[in-house]
């Protein structure tokens, strides 16, 4: 029994004594926690980015890629290849799927 009360006290001596310890720490976050929070709110981008059209033009081969056109539907991409002068149509939403090669 006393094996018992012993233990008992010394997990409860524990436990009161990490309650000021977390509440500092809580305290000593608070300004980071914000900066976070607002940095993770920033605006998505709508629509296939000019950089994002171009890095996927060059991942499926393209060299000297640079945008020729770009509307509200379609982002044109043009370059070189093995073959010549190319281009490649990508829709212009989120992800940049390829329309026509």
């Amino acid at each position: 029994m006393t094996h018992f009360l012993t233990k008992a006290s010394l997990a409860a001596l524990l436990a009161l004594c990490t309650i000021p310890a977390t509440v500092s720490t809580a305290a000593a976050a608070g300004p980071q926690t914000n900066f976070v929070v607002e940095a993770q709110y920033h605006r998505p981008i709508r629509g296939c980015s000019p950089m994002h059209a171009v890095r996927k033009a060059r991942d499926f081969g393209l060299r000297r890629a640079h945008i020729t056109h770009m509307s509200p539907r379609v982002v044109v991409v043009a370059g070189r290849d093995r073959r010549g002068w190319d281009r490649i149509t990508f829709a212009n939403v989120r992800g940049c799927p390829l329309i026509r090669r």
